[in-house]
């Protein structure tokens, strides 16, 4: 579990294609210093799994499942990817909890210069509409952000100076894609309202499925 909080910024050194699958060597010094073999680890919003380390890079395994449904399948040697150890219990979630299951790969349309910061507009497939709202949280990249703006294809989210600064959200530009994953609570209230996953009620969101699941 993640918080959408970026700790580091790493370089990705080496991309090794192996069939369907890859392996990602990353140069991230202050993650990888005090990482274990085993490690998750966000990247760019995905969780991974460290397979191999030194003191300065760790390295991680691409399914082909992985490299199909998130924007990791374009990656470069080279290119600046968001870091997010997992948290630990006790520790304070100064943004939302991220599971690093990524839901969806958008695209920022535009970006939109403000003052020292930016408001970006993301497309987004329409499979990930019913689990966004306004003013809700949404993990872009692995960053939690806040749903500005949104319509049936996409929404707004603003980004501080610190942000931009101190993610790979300050070197996107329209075109790129992004990993988005949705709120978590957001997911289970999507499916307990639509009568998914419950043998007794089939007719939705009701004060009766809300008493049985301790709510009223």
């Amino acid at each position: 579990m993640f918080t959408g909080i970026i700790e580091a910024i790493g370089s990705v050194r080496r991309l090794t294609r192996r069939g369907a699958d890859a392996r990602v060597e990353i140069v991230a010094p202050a993650i990888a210093a005090t990482a274990r073999l085993g490690d998750s680890i966000a990247v760019e919003g995905v969780c991974l799994t460290i397979a191999a380390r030194t003191d300065k890079a760790f390295t991680c395994d691409l399914s082909a499942e992985t490299l199909s449904r998130t924007a990791l399948g374009g990656l470069r040697v080279g290119a600046a990817v968001n870091l997010e150890r997992p948290l630990a219990l006790g520790d304070r979630v100064g943004g939302h909890l991220v599971t690093g299951h990524v839901d969806a790969v958008g695209h920022i349309l535009g970006r939109t210069l403000q003052g020292g910061g930016a408001v970006y507009r993301i497309g987004f497939p329409h499979t990930l509409a019913p689990l966004l709202v306004h003013k809700g949280s949404v993990a872009v990249d692995g960053i939690s952000l806040t749903v500005a703006t949104l319509t049936a294809s996409h929404f707004d989210v603003a980004a501080i100076p610190y942000t931009l600064q101190e993610t790979t959200l300050g070197t996107k530009r329209a075109g790129d894609p992004v990993n988005l994953e949705a709120d978590l609570i957001g997911k289970y209230v999507a499916r307990l309202s639509s009568g998914q996953g419950r043998a007794n009620h089939t007719d939705g969101l009701t004060l009766t499925v809300l008493k049985e699941y301790g709510f009223a």
